[in-house]
């Protein structure tokens, strides 16, 4: 082979290799960027710029370990300035109120931090609420609904009708009482009541110290009732009706926040580099997944207490009658 047929081979091998490495850099640098769009925080919080940070609480609130992790980084961070926390649920497991709660507490402790509540924050949204320094809410937020539930189907009529029956074997009577294999009796009804009257008792003593209210004069409170915005406003469950600029400009007057600040969505990471890479990543191709399903099942046709099913413990969420 002549030297000038090798140095043509040579020069082709170093254009493949160039061609690898540049397109292994420009994936790197897309995954990289893509992780930033869809992470926890974006440029300006790497850079430690000074900002407001801004926390979303949608959905059904559960005890998130993710969540109050990044609570906590919000706490700590030098360059956040103070917390709004947007509010849009209709409640949760009581515990995940709770856990929110606390976390939100710790936070104020180092910074200001407002809530902004959006279509609903009932049952556990507003104990999300009774963890900030002030409420703004629209004038049509549905909000309130304090109180605490658990409910249990009873399937022994149904099974005895298939000519099933289910047997157990237990160390005493009220262990895995109440269940849905056998009629509920008044023992274990009553020490359900009990526990649900506690964590109610635990409810009301929140709106009472973070609100300065007696929950007993605010018509139809205690047996929990929904409010609107400007119903929760008269009846100071709530300190302003408004939006996102109304809480900034609440941070910024009456607890002397920088003004014109940025404020910047934080999302919670999952622990570990890699995994938060790997987790936005996948959350991405999930998101094109359920765009492209969104065509073929009718979500809004979904019944609504399918997300509920797999909550655990006791409940504080607000459900609307259906007709």
């Amino acid at each position: 082979m002549s030297l000038e047929t090798e140095a043509v081979l040579d020069r082709r091998r170093m254009r493949r290799r160039l061609a690898f490495w540049r397109t292994a850099a420009v994936l790197f640098v897309g995954l990289l960027l893509g992780a930033l769009m869809f992470g926890s925080e974006d440029l300006s919080t790497l850079a430690g710029t000074k900002q407001i940070a801004r926390v979303e609480i949608e959905g059904t609130i559960t005890d998130d370990r993710d969540q109050l992790a990044m609570l906590k980084k919000i706490r700590d961070a030098s360059h956040v300035e103070a917390l709004l926390v947007f509010v849009n649920s209709p409640g949760g497991t009581t515990t995940g109120g709770e856990s929110l709660y606390l976390a939100l507490r710790d936070v104020a402790e180092k910074k200001p931090v407002v809530a902004q509540f959006g279509t609903i924050a009932a049952s556990a949204g507003y104990i999300v609420g009774l963890g900030t320094d002030h409420i703004v809410a629209r004038g049509n937020t549905i909000t309130g609904s304090v109180g605490v539930l658990a409910q249990w189907p009873e399937i022994s009529e149904l099974l005895g009708k298939l000519g099933v029956k289910f047997n157990e074997v237990k160390s005493g009577a009220l262990k895995a009482a109440p269940n849905p294999f056998e009629p509920t009796t008044e023992e274990a009804r009553r020490v359900m009541q009990d526990t649900i009257d506690d964590g109610f008792r635990w409810f009301l003593s929140l709106v009472q110290d973070r609100r300065g209210i007696n929950p007993q004069d605010v018509n139809g409170l205690v047996e929990g009732r929904i409010f609107s915005g400007r119903q929760a406003l008269s009846n100071k469950l709530i300190d302003e009706i408004g939006g996102e600029a109304e809480a900034v400009r609440w941070l910024e007057t009456s607890r002397n926040v920088t003004k014109d600040l940025k404020v910047v969505n934080w999302k919670p990471t999952p622990e570990g580099t890699w995994g938060a890479v790997t987790g936005e990543a996948s959350q991405a191709a999930g998101n094109l997944v359920l765009a492209a399903l969104a065509g073929m099942v009718d979500l809004g046709n979904l019944p609504a207490n399918v997300g509920r099913l797999g909550l655990d413990g006791l409940v504080s969420v607000w459900q609307p009658a259906e007709n």
